[in-house]
């Protein structure tokens, strides 16, 4: 009785996993029409306002006390951001208000712009 119960069960997710394999299938991408598409700009948005709270310049990191990040949907909170350019963090020190704009480069929040608010 055992072997029939999973004789069918075998048989059931067997006939299955063949009508949805359909479903996962995918059409192809022409590779020279690629440049027709729009891509999303990993810099989109506007600049958000932050307090800088420390620069590790050896890191090339930057922790910012910043408001809502809009194009990354976050809230505002403090944390800390690798930069882009290192170049970045000799305009800045602890205390001083700038305007950033920060991207997700695979998974890490890296700030692209900063400038002194006004």
């Amino acid at each position: 009785m055992k072997t029939i119960k999973n004789l069918f069960l075998a048989t059931t997710l067997s006939a299955l996993g063949a009508a949805a394999a359909p479903v996962f299938a995918q059409t192809t991408m022409d590779p020279a029409k690629m440049g027709d598409m729009k891509m999303a700009d990993s810099g989109a948005g506007e600049m958000s306002d932050a307090e800088v709270r420390k620069v590790d310049k050896a890191q090339g990191k930057i922790t910012l006390k910043h408001g809502e990040i809009k194009n990354l949907d976050m809230p505002g909170m403090t944390m800390v951001f690798t930069v882009k350019d290192k170049a970045l963090l000799d305009k800045v020190k602890p205390g001083d208000k700038v305007k950033f704009k920060a991207v997700d480069e695979s998974g890490k929040l890296t700030v692209v712009e900063m400038a002194p608010a006004k």
